[in-house]
């Protein structure tokens, strides 16, 4: 009796398993073979487990109507053919193209509405049906633009018009009064600079609240070096006002920069060493100043000695202060120093100009009366434009794109001659994201100085690590040079990545009449450690009369720790 009882059980639980696991068939007709095609070529789902999948699919498959346009769509019949299959039997009616939307255009300027419709009047505008959803939603946006976030939107008195034609009325009820910003709060990093959330952000008490301009200005936060976004901003509606909670945090921002290179002396047949500081200080006083002392001395006794200033907003205004200082020393022959007070004001967060004035004075420190190096003065106009878009996410390439512009026009006084000359300096670089772990950096530097006669202690010095690789640093002597520096860097994880380095440059030297082209080949790698992040590069340089050899290749390590 026990194993009888036992063996109904278990039929029954099969079978009822069965049942619950058995897939309901839906079948949908139209009122024709035409309707009946529309309705399979936008498509259903035929397969349902349960009687409210199948309710759920008839309501999804009505509303889509609606948005094509059948709008006087309905359900005529249903039918259970059995246990498992559903025919429903929908009839579409008429197909609706186009709605004509009446408005009143003291509310809503058509300027908005020629956004999105070809056809817009003084009183109506005209539109197709599976656009009304994004249309209403932009009209709405642009209301809550001018300070009027609750505002509400609808269509009403909607009638049929021949030619597959609708027409509506467009209702807006807003508010009787524009909300405004009215005080805003930061959290997280007290001591933010007030300057920067008015000039930097474009953002301050009365302007007319607008969510969407709020959200975009705060994340230009991750340009600045010195202070992140935590989280997108919050604002507090109350009967009378409107404030603004920002989410900020002070990031370590000062770093520490150098490196040590090492080739062969072909004259000594002895190594040599060169090296070189960069510090930056940056945010130390909570005002957004910046602080750079840069040191170099390099294997053919040159020293350069640098420092600058930088005070942003000075007295609350959009206008900052750069303040510079640089002293060059080669052996014994020369010094030249140079001094440059400037203007910038910075148009958005990543677009400055600046203007100002740049004196140089170098002095010849040779005994004998050399032809090319004298005593001489100059006094320069400056000014020039600046793009920065930082990759703050990155801490091996955290500079994504850079445009630096730098004109100078004014005279050079040498003994009781006067030259008008220019001068003018271009870099500019970019990083091209081929994939997440392959990308292309290019860099191209340029310097130009026109003048009707040259000396030497005024030409411009480049080569080296920051330059043109596998040459000596500061080794080469040009009145005109361009450098094109290219790197394929490979990431083998987040902290560490190899590239390629091919460096081409042409130069001109009026003195010598030499114009010659280089070219720099070799390969380096980057790696993140808790110091910062070091880097190495092994570079060999010829230029196009000469063969490349190992002898000439120079080695170049460096350290970039942030603090």
């Amino acid at each position: 009796m026990q194993r009888a009882t036992l063996l109904y059980l278990i039929i029954y639980i099969f079978f009822s398993w069965s049942l619950a696991s058995q897939n309901l068939s839906l079948n949908i007709k139209g009122d024709n073979k035409i309707e009946t095609r529309t309705l399979d070529s936008i498509g259903y789902l035929s397969k349902h487990p349960n009687y409210q999948s199948i309710s759920n699919e008839l309501d999804s498959l009505q509303n889509r109507l609606y948005r094509i346009g059948y709008i006087e769509n309905q359900i005529n019949a249903s039918q259970k053919v059995n246990d498992s299959t559903y025919e429903i039997q929908l009839q579409l009616k008429t197909l609706y193209k186009s709605i004509k939307i009446y408005y009143d255009n003291t509310i809503l300027e058509p300027n908005i509405l020629k956004l999105v419709s070809s056809h817009v009047t003084n009183s109506y505008f005209t539109l197709n049906l599976d656009r009304i959803e994004t249309t209403l939603q932009l009209i709405n946006t642009k209301i809550s633009e001018r300070g009027q976030p609750f505002n509400k939107i609808s269509l009403f008195n909607i009638r049929t018009e021949p030619n597959q034609l609708l027409s509506a009325q467009l209702k807006i009820e807003q508010q009787p009064k524009q909300r405004q910003i009215d005080k805003i709060e930061i959290l997280g990093y007290k001591k933010f600079p007030k300057s920067y959330i008015k000039h930097y952000l474009k953002l301050k008490p009365n302007q007319n609240f607008n969510l969407t301009e709020l959200k975009k200005k705060t994340a230009n936060l991750k340009n600045l070096r010195f202070a992140n976004e935590v989280k997108p901003p919050e604002v507090l509606f109350s009967k009378d006002s409107t404030s603004i909670y920002l989410y900020i945090e002070k990031k370590q921002s000062n770093t520490f920069d150098g490196f040590l290179g090492f080739g062969t002396n072909e004259t000594t047949n002895t190594i040599d060493f060169d090296g070189y500081l960069n510090l930056k200080l940056t945010n130390n006083l909570n005002f957004g100043e910046d602080f750079k002392l840069f040191y170099k001395s390099d294997e053919n006794d040159q020293k350069t000695f640098e420092t600058k200033l930088t005070l942003p907003y000075l007295f609350k205004s959009p206008i900052g202060l750069d303040l510079m200082l640089g002293i060059f020393r080669r052996d014994s022959s020369f010094t030249t120093t140079q001094q440059a007070a400037k203007t910038n004001y910075q148009i958005n967060t990543q677009h400055q100009i600046h203007a100002g004035i740049l004196a140089t004075e170098s002095n010849n420190l040779l005994k004998n009366n050399n032809t090319y190096i004298k005593d001489y003065k100059t006094s320069f106009l400056n000014f020039g434009y600046e793009f920065i878009q930082l990759n703050s996410f990155s801490l091996l390439f955290p500079l994504k794109s850079e445009i630096i512009f730098d004109g100078n026009i004014g005279k050079r006084t040498q003994a009781a001659n006067k030259v008008n000359q220019t001068l003018f300096n271009l870099t500019a670089s970019n990083i091209f994201n081929l994939n997440a772990k392959n990308s292309v950096y290019l860099k191209f530097a340029s310097s130009l100085l026109n003048s009707e006669n040259y000396l030497e202690n005024e030409l411009m010095r480049f080569g080296g690590i920051n330059s043109i690789r596998g040459f000596e640093e500061n080794s080469l002597l040009a009145s005109f040079f361009s450098v094109l520096n290219t790197e394929y860097r490979y990431q083998l994880s987040n902290l560490i990545y190899i590239h390629s380095v091919i460096d081409l440059a042409y130069f001109e030297n009026k003195i010598t009449e030499i114009k010659n082209k280089l070219f720099g080949f070799g390969f380096g790698f980057g790696i993140y450690t808790k110091a910062g992040l070091f880097r190495l590069t092994y570079a060999s340089g010829k230029d196009e009369n000469t063969a490349f050899k190992l002898s000439n290749s120079k080695v170049h390590l460096s350290l970039t720790s942030t603090f």
